[in-house]
């Protein structure tokens, strides 16, 4: 009886686990929906000033002008070209970003202690791999919306036409280029991003523990 009490216990325990990381999952992809609607414009914005900036040419003058000029000339749907891609982008890897984040969290637990009690060393762990990930799954849409983006009016149709184009004339390894810059700066700027959450949750925790 004893026995099946302890393996009862157990299942419970896993079920539970497999609940919460679903939820989190299902929450960081939610996270991503908003995200976009907030970032999409000035994703474009950035895009532009980008290819402008390394073709010597100065169309605008700035990220306001260039916001302004998108909107006049074709309205707000040129703002938020790329949308979907970027939804694409954000939705999966921010799902897999918090859950990845969450899941070594308890893998790095001792047993015995609380998540809360994580170590520093640990969390900075925790949070660096969760970056790393989320852009290994983020990069290959985030070249096919930054490629859009940039492209003169009419030159894609949509998503397949730019992958088509990309995969013709520079071949599968341009889904990840760039990825030596983004892998240096995702494990440190995702490992103090997540410390910073964490210090804070517990400073707020301090201040209003009823909360």
């Amino acid at each position: 009886g004893g026995c099946l009490g302890v393996s009862l216990t157990s299942t419970q325990l896993n079920l539970h686990h497999l609940f919460r990381y679903h939820q989190i999952f299902l929450s960081g992809c939610l996270a991503g929906v908003f995200t976009t609607v907030i970032v999409a414009p000035g994703e474009r914005i950035k895009c532009l000033l980008q290819v402008q900036s390394s073709g010597g040419r100065s169309k605008y003058a700035g990220p306001l002008d260039c916001a302004v000029r998108l909107y006049k000339e074709q309205g707000i749907r040129s703002v938020y070209k790329g949308t979907v891609l970027t939804l694409i982008r954000d939705v999966p890897s921010n799902g897999l970003y918090f859950l990845t984040y969450e899941y070594l969290k308890d893998v790095l637990t001792p047993e015995g202690q609380s998540v809360s009690q994580l170590s520093t060393p640990r969390i900075l762990l925790a949070g660096g791999v969760a970056g790393i990930l989320n852009w290994v799954i983020a990069l290959p849409p985030d070249v096919l919306k930054s490629n859009f983006q940039t492209a003169a009016d009419g030159k894609y149709r949509g998503l397949a036409d730019v992958l088509r184009a990309l995969l013709r004339e520079e071949g599968p390894k341009a889904l990840y280029k760039g990825f030596n810059a983004v892998f240096l700066r995702a494990f440190p700027a995702n490992a103090a991003c997540f410390l910073g959450f964490e210090v804070a949750l517990k400073g707020l925790n301090l201040l209003a523990p009823s909360w």
